[in-house]
């Protein structure tokens, strides 16, 4: 390889260098305040779309439990479970009106 070859590779790697080190990933990783606000926030996030998720899965559960009465074994089930449930909330709004000063 001749001389200039060389020097136009090493500069080609040293402009590539300088533009991964001016990535924001980069700039992230090389601060530890940015690096533990970064992932405080990605757990945020995290949390935040784990419960929506599960609020939605479990509403959709029970809609479509729901909407199962007619068959036989699994029908008469999820009709006790749904007056179960409405039972104990019942008792618990009943508790916190009662708990409540007047």
């Amino acid at each position: 390889m001749s001389d200039k070859s060389e020097i136009e590779i090493m500069d080609a790697l040293r402009r590539e260098l300088a533009r991964l080190n001016d990535h924001r990933f980069i700039k992230v990783q090389n601060s530890t305040l940015r690096l533990i606000w970064f992932q405080f926030l990605r757990g945020l996030a995290f949390g935040l779309g784990s419960v929506v998720g599960a609020t939605i899965l479990v509403s959709l559960i029970g809609f479509w439990l729901a909407q199962i009465e007619f068959i036989p074994i699994i029908g008469d089930w999820a009709v006790q479970l749904a007056e179960e449930i409405g039972v104990s909330v019942a008792e618990e709004v009943s508790e916190e009106l009662d708990s409540q000063p007047d």
